[in-house]
């Protein structure tokens, strides 16, 4: 399954096409509906922190996903989070998408948006792996496999 091609600026103000300017070989992409949300995800934010770390070719992005509205709205809500999240590389790694839902939805196979998703995204845009909601410790256990799984393969290729 492909990432869903779709546009959206970080707090820092900063233009994104996703997947195409993911940065790591290997993204791992939180997908937000709600503002409640935040609070799974920072349920795996240490985890993420500590794989960027181990795995230098690692990214992580926070995606709050909102329906499409205009210029004016998407500056409050914007200048909102800006001021809740004062920590730079936060800023840097969320953005937010005003977009369709529910064709991004379809797209990645979301049923709804009461959960949170969490995708990691090769550098060619495939979803290599995925899961729904609070980090727990099966959670945890297979994203730490699969992003080994993948750090690994990408070794062996490069001899």
């Amino acid at each position: 399954m492909k990432f869903p091609t779709v546009k959206g600026d970080n707090l820092a103000r900063k233009t994104y096409q996703l997947p195409q300017d993911f940065e790591g070989d290997l993204n791992l992409v939180f997908v937000a509906f709600q503002q409640v949300h935040q609070l799974d995800v920072n349920t795996w934010l240490p985890l993420a922190k500590a794989l960027a770390h181990l795995y230098p070719g690692l990214c992580y992005y926070e995606l709050p996903t909102i329906r499409a509205m205009n210029f004016l709205a998407r500056a409050m809500i914007d200048g909102g989070m800006r001021a809740g999240i004062p920590d730079r590389a936060a800023r840097a790694a969320t953005i937010t998408l005003y977009i369709d839902k529910a064709q991004f939805r379809r797209a990645l196979a979301i049923p709804d948006e009461n959960s949170i998703h969490v995708f990691l995204v090769d550098g060619a845009g495939e979803v290599v792996w995925r899961a729904v909601g609070r980090c727990t410790e099966a959670n945890e256990q297979a994203l730490r496999d699969a992003v080994a799984d993948f750090f690994t393969s990408q070794a062996v290729e490069a001899t």
